[in-house]
């Protein structure tokens, strides 16, 4: 099932690998560090000093220095996506990381806000890169464009490996006896970002957006975690764990299963998440799914949307055009925006 449903993405990791690696001989330019952020600058912390512990920013703590990987042209003015190697405290696990800014970020009049994120996660096997970096998608060149049109809030975009190989899934969670990659996305990589960037201290601020196996990593961690993420936007998911590696423990299984966690969420009453949903029309076995998974848990705090894009297929380019035919939209109206 999972092979058959993937075959567009694993061709579009595959072109996006060779993109990234084309020119890397040893005639090729070194690449550029890049530095997003370094704390607070006088002028800022006086300015917001006037807030004191009432402000929402949380600045940077430890910046470090990233890997050019390359521009984002059009709305996204020339900004930089940046690539390192996240060795992650809490999880154990180690593997690469990529970042990129809003061109709002580096305005001026923005110098002392703090910003939403969002946590893209690719489908497939989600290794060794992730595709939303490639150029060929045009994440952040539309991300930037909708914010100049004023349709989705300007995001932080995060985008780790989703695997720490290409040979099982691990469904976005701490399987016993394995890499623990629930921890990394949902702990080490989000503070990889507060590390580097301006961001908000309120989940409202949060969100993860994922395709396929990504989508059902997405969907699971805002559910097993709302504390932290507020939003999740699940790109034709995969809606229960489905990964051999779960052989054997059942019991935690059950633990990173969206629908108990979702049960279990309604049951205590919030916090409220939003799970914006998408599909492509031609998505024959997954939209089942997702609709039976909204009439049974769209309810309580669980609220639910689903963008369908008419002709789209199992890919992340139809995930791309439902973000700008509605998603983000609906998600921006749900989230904080830049603020002191």
């Amino acid at each position: 099932m999972r092979t058959a449903l993937f075959r567009p993405v694993i061709a579009m990791i595959t072109l996006t690998v060779l993109a990234a690696t084309a020119g890397c001989g040893t005639d090729a330019p070194p690449a550029s560090p890049v530095r997003f952020d370094d704390g607070p600058k006088a002028g800022a912390a006086l300015h917001t000093s006037t807030k004191g512990r009432h402000s929402l920013v949380q600045w940077p703590s430890r910046p470090i220095t990233f890997t050019e990987q390359r521009r984002v042209g059009g709305a996204g003015r020339n900004t930089p996506i940046g690539m390192t190697t996240l060795h992650g405290p809490k999880s154990g696990f180690t593997g690469k990381v990529w970042v990129w800014a809003p061109p709002e970020y580096y305005d001026k009049r923005n110098a002392d806000k703090g910003f939403p994120v969002m946590e893209a996660l690719p489908g497939a096997y989600g290794y060794p890169v992730n595709y939303w970096i490639g150029s060929d998608l045009k994440l952040q060149e539309n991300l930037a464009q909708w914010s100049k049109d004023g349709t989705s809030l300007p995001f932080i975009v995060v985008m780790p490996v989703l695997n720490p190989d290409n040979k099982q899934y691990y469904d976005g969670s701490d399987i016993p006896g394995r890499p623990k990659i629930g921890t990394w996305l949902s702990q080490d990589v989000p503070d990889l970002v507060r590390q580097n960037f301006r961001t908000l201290k309120t989940r409202d601020a949060w969100a993860i957006m994922g395709s396929s196996s990504g989508g059902f990593a997405a969907l699971k961690n805002v559910l097993q975690n709302p504390g932290t993420f507020k939003v999740a936007i699940p790109n034709g998911p995969d809606i229960v764990p489905d990964s051999p590696l779960w052989n054997g423990h059942a019991r935690e299984e059950r633990e990173n299963n969206p629908e108990a966690l979702a049960r279990r969420l309604i049951a205590r009453g919030g916090p409220p998440v939003y799970l914006a949903f998408q599909d492509g029309s031609q998505e024959h076995t997954v939209l089942p799914k997702v609709h039976r998974f909204i009439a049974q848990y769209g309810r309580g705090p669980v609220r639910t949307r689903l963008q369908i894009v008419p002709g789209g297929t199992h890919s992340a380019a139809t995930y791309v055009r439902g973000l700008g035919e509605g998603t983000m939209r609906w998600v921006s109206a749900h989230m904080q925006g830049p603020t002191a």
